[in-house]
């Protein structure tokens, strides 16, 4: 079975034949690749994968409601938990990127609704046959981040919106020899 190159380890290799490019309309869900993704700035999405269990566990399910409403507290008791990336700025920013989701939700209705809106609520599906051939980020990746920024969030820049992209599978970007590209391409016809 052939898959995308990336995909070497047990968790990467379920990650992938699972969830990666997989439409994603749930808020809380989205949610939590947002927060997982911006965890991610400047580390390895297996790093991530690893302690995934842990942000579940100490993020309240990826609530955010709940997580809008930390203090310095609960902050606090983040950056001493060793199952996460005990980074400050990342911990306050998923707090604050809460807010404006929240604020985000209220003003379209849902934050699945406001984020597909950039793909006019159809995956992209791309054509590569080489995962060289990824981007990084794109004008679609460019525009959400821009104006996520605007609305107060972090670690939301383009590479990592078009990370979220992939993840929730506003991109297809499996590549062609990979068993799950038709998979996920014809589950979206």
């Amino acid at each position: 079975m052939h898959r995308c190159e990336w995909a070497t380890t047990d968790s990467a290799i379920l990650y992938h034949d699972l969830e990666w490019g997989v439409p994603v309309h749930d808020d809380t869900k989205l949610f939590e690749f947002l927060i997982l993704e911006g965890a991610q700035a400047g580390l390895s999405w297996q790093t991530i994968l690893l302690k995934r269990q842990r942000y579940i566990e100490v993020f309240d399910g990826f609530d955010p409601e709940k997580i809008a409403r930390y203090g310095s507290e609960k902050i606090e008791a983040l950056l001493s938990d060793p199952g996460i990336v005990r980074n400050r700025r990342k911990i306050e920013s998923a707090v604050q990127n809460a807010c404006v989701f929240l604020d985000i939700q209220k003003q379209f209705g849902s934050f699945d609704r406001y984020l597909w809106q950039y793909v006019n609520d159809q995956p992209i599906q791309n054509q590569y046959m080489s995962i060289s051939q990824l981007p990084s980020k794109n004008e679609i990746s460019e525009k959400i981040s821009l104006d996520l920024k605007k609305r107060g969030m972090n670690f939301v820049g383009p590479t990592i919106i078009y990370a979220l992209m992939q993840a929730v599978g506003m991109v297809n970007d499996h590549i062609q020899s990979c068993f799950r590209y038709s998979q996920i391409q014809n589950a979206n016809l």
